[in-house]
């Protein structure tokens, strides 16, 4: 019997989107809660929201993926029932796999970005516009957070590839048809092709992040 037989190159057009997909909204959500939490801890040092933003992204550093996605299936999907613990049919199925593919660099953003804005916190340039009048949330938005992104700014491209390469293990917990998921079976499977495929895939896609970094700093 003969079975029907896919090129490697129909699989990652068909994967390529929904692993695509996916990152974007982990980034989403670790640029814009990372920033959001990293600039609110540090304006409000030794509060008590800067110690709990510092406990959670201690706790989200230090817990593998498997673990935070067993972990949000578990309560969220089964027990609460609040939202589909796997699988890839509508955009109430991406939350959980973009909130477990985020929550590592959420934190590493919400950390660098605490720390910049502390330091920035102490320039002269802060001091003066406060002294000038400046209302508080103008100093933190054009003259705090500006300064404090450009470290972000720098993550950017190891942040794009964590979140790929962190994919993988998100994909094959949700049942995801992304690249990461094939990836997995691929190497099972000694598919070789299929691996060099997604390793060439993955690698443009990290060289062309980096070129958006390096693009960005000059402007």
């Amino acid at each position: 019997h003969s079975f029907p037989t896919r090129r490697s190159s129909d699989l990652l057009s068909d994967a390529l989107p929904v692993s695509v997909e996916l990152g974007l909204l982990a980034l989403v959500i670790a640029l814009a809660g990372g920033i959001a939490l990293g600039l609110a801890a540090g304006a409000r040092r030794g509060s008590a929201l800067d110690r709990s933003v510092a406990w959670l992204s201690l706790v989200a550093v230090s817990a593998p993926s498997f673990v935070i996605g067993a972990g949000l299936i578990l309560v969220v999907g089964l027990w609460l029932d609040w939202l589909p613990a796997g699988l890839w049919e509508g955009p109430r199925h991406a939350i959980l796999p973009a909130l477990t593919l985020a929550a590592l660099p959420l934190a590493y953003v919400t950390q660098l970005t605490r720390a910049q804005v502390v330091s920035v916190m102490d320039q002269d340039f802060v001091r003066t516009a406060r002294a000038k009048g400046v209302p508080e949330p103008r100093v933190r938005r054009h003259h705090v957070l500006r300064n404090a992104l450009l470290a972000v700014l720098t993550y950017f491209g190891p942040l794009l590839a964590t979140l790929l390469t962190g994919s993988f293990v998100v994909e094959k917990i949700y049942a995801i048809p992304g690249m990461g998921r094939f990836f997995v079976t691929a190497v099972t499977n000694r598919d070789y092709p299929l691996v060099l495929g997604v390793t060439l895939v993955y690698a443009v896609l990290v060289v062309l992040a980096n070129l958006a970094v390096d693009l960005l700093y000059a402007w």
